[in-house]
């Protein structure tokens, strides 16, 4: 197949619009923007590796506001489609959605193991971020793979509130309250 020819195909399930336009979604923007912002200004208050981490969630979350408008995961999962109809495995899909996000977890895994040691002395002040980070990406990359198991459950309510919106906004929420916390410490006497 090529790159015109998946293109083509991506832009018949999916195309670069508003993502999410319900309440919950802008309110899951404005989240991103405002955890980036905090990141943001946590960064400017430490040095090392501490700032790198507080800029990395910055831009990481940025990314992540605009990921939620423009649906990009949704452009992966039609390309995945695509790709494994033009290549002929589309009918044994399953199995390579769960080597996926097996995958996902084990680098997921290995990214937090990694932060864990670069971040070793550190830990005790960022945990909850890095909790929050990772398990956003976790979530993300597998609604990514489009596994219809992992999506009923997302599209699951609890009070009138699906567990997408939970699990994204329980990440977010993390690493918020994690830079608020840093920020107020700071402005303690």
């Amino acid at each position: 197949m090529s790159v015109s020819g998946l293109l083509d195909c991506i832009f018949v399930d999916w195309s670069p619009t508003i993502g999410d336009p319900t309440l919950t979604g802008w309110v899951t923007v404005v989240a991103y923007l405002a955890a980036s912002c905090l990141s943001a200004l946590v960064l400017f208050h430490h040095s090392g590796k501490l700032r790198i981490f507080w800029l990395g969630l910055s831009i990481i979350l940025l990314l992540l506001a605009v990921n939620k408008q423009l649906d990009l995961q949704s452009a992966l999962t039609a390309a995945g489609r695509c790709l494994s109809k033009a290549q002929g495995w589309y009918e044994n899909r399953r199995s390579v959605q769960i080597a996926f996000i097996l995958a996902i977890l084990v680098i997921c895994g290995v990214i937090a193991a990694v932060l864990l040691w670069v971040m070793r002395r550190e830990i005790l002040v960022i945990w909850p971020a890095l909790i929050g980070i990772v398990s956003l990406l976790a979530f993300i990359a597998i609604r990514a793979a489009g596994f219809q198991h992992f999506d009923q459950f997302i599209g699951f309510e609890v009070g009138g509130i699906r567990m997408n919106a939970v699990l994204e906004l329980g990440g977010i929420v993390f690493i918020a309250t994690n830079a608020f916390v840093l920020l107020w410490m700071k402005q303690k006497p």
